[in-house]
């Protein structure tokens, strides 16, 4: 009786401390769920949970004539949520009765796949009951727009289980229109004005929770930003679109033609030193020229062209006059053991003037002269290099000019041919925006600007900051000196080594030809590479542009002078601008008289003539027969029509300037339903300028 006693105890015992342990189990299951379940919950999100960064929306750079240069459009990558609560109610009838035409509608948007290719990928998506299923990655913002209409993902996110992951992408609509100085928006490898000015581009990212699913995949936690991303600033450039064009056209012919290795040209406005074209080609390995590198801001061995600053020294210095007379000994010259040579010009001549010498390009002449000059004080020639700013950057507002190279008495590459052979443009090196700069100076009136290539800030359309012109030097010489100087620069136009390329020409041009043998590696001067240049302004009366043409050629190239190849390049140039906004109808450059007639339009080429017509409005018109949008500008007494640069279709246009007219013509031909508020001409648009578009959406245009 005792043992069963003893054995039931020990049963109530265990039983006893079993209920314990589970009372005890059970309270604390609901002490954890209802006292701390949402310091829990908590922690178990915030180890699935994380703050994000969202990138800024970059902003756009615009050239002078207000295109687009360099814009961020919308991309998407798609996705698809399968366990979404309402494509599983009532035995999957929403996703069912949609799943065929969605289908169709896929493949008829992307042809990648047939309907029934997707509709089986949709079918085990649904049926594995996928969290995160990929669609489709890269699609633009217009195909985003059609999607969102397809049946099922009309209804939305929560309901169709659709889910899209933006980000944004940098694109150029005039692809390689000015590519390498408006540059590349990577995010290690940043070139041209998107380096510059990337801080002011690039904004202030956001941030936002996201959430880690299966597969390691961020997804959003709900639609609103922890910190909203702030858009970045718009730049406008001194680029002008239709004079970008034209430069990189006339460089690209020469370079091909004559199967050039490099070659670049810049366009600066004389007045303001505003950069209106800069074009940099080189030759690939495939035989193709692209912007590859920024070939104006290299040092190069100049050549001729720095005989400028050798005249314009003496000149200065007094130390010679035009007229006098030196011995060029039929070009050939020996220095220390080393010739002097000249091209074919004075090889039947023994004594020239020293303008003539400089026309004819006579390095022998020019040698001469700087030896008689500065071989007891050559410091004093290299103080007038430290006065041109031939001896440190430009300053202009682009990553990546590099410093010149300048020999100085002391150095230990310093030597008796040194002073002679740095007077007609070797053993010193600068870059060809550093001569245009010097050569837009004399242009000037001696007045030296900073080339530039930005002209304002803007955000959301509001001017923010102007940048003007900046005067780095008020006088870069005396008047004599410079009068002296263009009469020299006028002269080889006239009766110098470019006499041929401008002998009919309907404007008068000042400039200076330049061809330099220039080192190729290791190889030296073996391969005798020749650098064909032309640097000048125009007209040389009162001069609007100063353009500069340096190109490399193949080795060996049989026409490799500055007139014959560099020239050229500079001739079309300057013919399309003087014919496009110089030209007077009385064909002679006269300076036009100032009136309060200032005015722009853009429209219908036919419309815009035919009131010009009407008016008797006498105009210049540089359009061709094709083209049907145009830019009228009238401004100072002259009425120019020059064509709009066309874009991209499916991209949203500039509209700004246009009659309601010709922009619901535009808007509509391009699927757009417009809205208008006020009258007379665009001033602002809801869809900006460079954005994707697509047919059926809505458009407000504001006009002034």
């Amino acid at each position: 009786m005792d043992v069963k006693r003893d054995i039931l105890w020990r049963v109530y015992l265990s039983y006893l401390l079993v209920v314990v342990a589970c009372v005890a189990i059970f309270g604390k299951a609901v002490y954890i769920q209802q006292v701390q379940g949402t310091h829990w919950r908590s922690m178990s999100d915030s180890l699935h949970q994380k703050l994000e960064e969202i990138e800024a929306e970059r902003g756009t750079i615009y050239s002078a004539d207000g295109e687009m240069l360099s814009t961020s459009i919308p991309q998407f990558d798609l996705y698809m949520d399968f366990r979404v609560a309402s494509l599983h109610e009532k035995n999957g009838l929403l996703f069912r009765s949609n799943l065929d035409s969605l289908s169709e509608c896929m493949a008829d948007l992307f042809k990648d796949q047939s309907a029934g290719e997707y509709k089986q990928l949709f079918q085990e998506g649904y049926n594995n009951e996928e969290g995160y299923l990929l669609l489709k990655r890269k699609i633009s913002y217009r195909e985003y727009e059609q999607l969102k209409k397809f049946p099922l993902f009309r209804l939305g996110r929560y309901k169709s289980g659709l889910i899209a992951d933006e980000r944004t992408v940098r694109l150029n609509p005039y692809q390689m229109l000015a590519y390498r100085t408006i540059g590349l928006a990577r995010d290690e490898n940043k070139v041209g004005l998107e380096k510059e000015y990337d801080s002011l581009l690039k904004g202030r990212n956001g941030k936002q929770f996201v959430r880690r699913i299966a597969g390691g995949v961020n997804v959003p936690v709900d639609d609103t930003y922890e910190i909203e991303p702030e858009s970045g600033k718009d730049i406008v450039s001194t680029l002008d679109v239709f004079i970008q064009d034209i430069t990189e056209n006339a460089l690209m012919n020469m370079m091909v033609q004559n199967e050039a290795q490099t070659g670049c040209a810049i366009v600066m406005e004389t007045r303001t030193g505003k950069i209106k074209a800069i074009a940099n080609l080189g030759k690939t390995e495939s035989g193709n020229y692209r912007e590859n590198y920024n070939y104006a801001l290299t040092p190069t061995e100049p050549g001729s062209t720095f005989k400028l600053v050798t005249m314009l020294s003496l000149l200065e210095d007094k130390k010679i006059s035009l007229n006098q007379t030196v011995d060029v000994q039929h070009g050939v010259w020996q220095v220390a053991g080393q010739t002097v040579r000249d091209d074919d010009d004075t090889r039947d001549k023994t004594t020239i003037t020293v303008k003539q010498a400089f026309e004819v390009s006579s390095n022998v002449g020019m040698a001469k002269i700087a030896t008689m000059g500065y071989s007891s004080s050559p410091l004093q020639y290299l103080s007038h290099l430290k006065k041109l700013r031939m001896d440190t950057l430009t300053g202009i507002d682009l990553t990546g000019e590099k410093p010149p190279v300048i020999i100085r008495p002391g150095s230990k590459l310093w030597g008796p041919t040194t002073l002679p052979w740095m007077a007609f443009g070797y053993n010193v090196k600068v870059s060809p925006l550093q001569t245009i700069t010097l050569y837009n100076a004399i242009a000037n009136g001696g007045k030296m600007m900073r080339p530039y290539l930005v002209s304002s800030i803007n955000e959301e359309g509001q001017l923010l900051k102007s940048i003007d012109p900046f005067v780095v030097d008020d006088k870069i010489c005396s008047a004599e000196t410079l009068r002296k100087i263009r009469e020299c620069l006028e002269g080889v136009c006239i009766e110098g080594t470019a006499r041929k390329l401008f002998m009919n020409s309907a404007y008068k041009v000042a400039g200076k030809t330049g061809t330099a043998l220039v080192a190729n590696g290791n190889r030296g001067y073996a391969d005798r590479i020749f650098q064909s240049s032309f640097v000048g302004y125009f007209p040389a009366e009162a001069p609007q542009y100063t353009i500069a043409v340096i190109i490399v050629n193949k080795p060996h190239a049989v026409n490799h002078f500055g007139a014959s190849v560099a020239g050229p390049v500079f001739r079309e140039i300057a013919d399309r601008l003087y014919s496009s906004y110089i030209r007077q109808t009385n064909t002679a450059f006269v300076t036009p008289k100032k009136d309060s007639s200032a005015f722009i339009y853009t429209g219908n080429k036919r419309d815009i003539t035919y009131i010009d017509q009407q008016l008797q409005l006498p105009f210049i018109d540089s359009t061709a027969r094709t083209d049907q949008w145009i830019n009228m500008q009238g401004k100072n007494a002259r009425v120019i029509i020059s064509a709009k640069p066309k874009a991209d279709e499916h991209v949203m246009p500039l509209l700004k300037g246009m009659g309601l007219k010709d922009v619901v013509y535009i808007c509509e031909n391009s699927g757009l339903k417009v809205s208008v508020k006020g009258r007379g001409k665009v001033t602002g648009q809801s869809i900006p300028p460079g954005q994707v578009i697509a047919r059926g959406e809505q458009i407000s245009i504001e006009l002034n």
